[in-house]
């Protein structure tokens, strides 16, 4: 029987994140899962995101049942499972020993466009917010457990060139690229966490990866230093990316 290779994508809120869990679940051979640790957040948190009490009913809310599915499941006619997670989800109590039976990778994106769309839809953050600091955290863990660098991607090159970086992406990660990464049916899928209705309608409608556009929006004057903070992180990783 061949072995699940189980995948963890670390990323920040308003990302292309989406759109890469549906390139990865068009292919045959995987299985996606939308943000798992997602309704234990908001139970420790309680922060107001939209839908949150829907999301605690739809969802397990115990870290230590999330981290045992998340490296016993093994889907069935599947050889890869594809873990979409945000880094801000990973609180300080959710213990990190389960990370070594996964391959980290890290999907970056702009801190002034992560912030100018955060700010859309929730309408307030903090840095934590960005996921940045979670971030640079769990690929500090991960490079020292496994003595390198793990694949790190950012969403610009992503959306510039979408097969050039993932064929990258898949070769850091030791699988086979597949043309089915670069389009997919439009709609909602079943693996969609509830909360798609509220975070992700561009990514209903969408069939592939969206020209790249760079964010002119102006950061609001009270979080300019937030995001002088956000950015001296993104460039830390930032220079770890594939493909430069």
């Amino acid at each position: 029987m061949t072995a699940v290779r189980r995948i963890a994508m670390w990323s920040g809120p308003r990302n292309i994140s989406t759109a890469l869990m549906r390139s990865w679940g068009n292919r045959s051979d995987t299985f996606v899962a939308d943000e798992p640790f997602y309704a234990h957040y908001l139970l420790r948190t309680g922060v107001p995101h939209p839908g949150a009490d829907e999301v605690l009913r739809s969802q397990e809310n115990d870290w230590r049942k999330v981290a045992a599915w998340i490296i016993d499941h093994n889907p069935p006619g599947k050889i890869i499972f594809y873990q979409k997670h945000m880094t801000h989800h990973l609180l300080p109590e959710i213990d990190r020993a389960w990370l070594g039976r996964v391959h980290s990778a890290f999907l970056l994106r702009e801190p002034r466009a992560v912030i100018a769309s955060f700010l859309r839809v929730a309408g307030n953050m903090q840095l934590a917010d960005t996921g940045l600091p979670q971030q640079l955290e769990i690929f500090d863990l991960v490079r020292r457990a496994t003595g390198r660098v793990p694949p790190v991607v950012d969403a610009r090159d992503v959306l510039l060139d979408p097969p050039r970086l993932l064929r990258l992406l898949c070769a850091a990660l030791d699988v086979d690229f597949t043309e089915a990464m670069l389009s997919w049916p439009p709609g909602p899928r079943a693996s969609d966490g509830i909360w798609a209705k509220h975070w992700y309608s561009s990514v209903l409608r969408s069939t592939t990866f969206q020209p790249y556009q760079p964010c002119s929006e102006p950061v609001p004057v009270h979080l300019t230093k937030m995001l002088e903070q956000a950015e001296a992180i993104y460039r830390q990783l930032h220079e770890h990316r594939l493909g430069q």
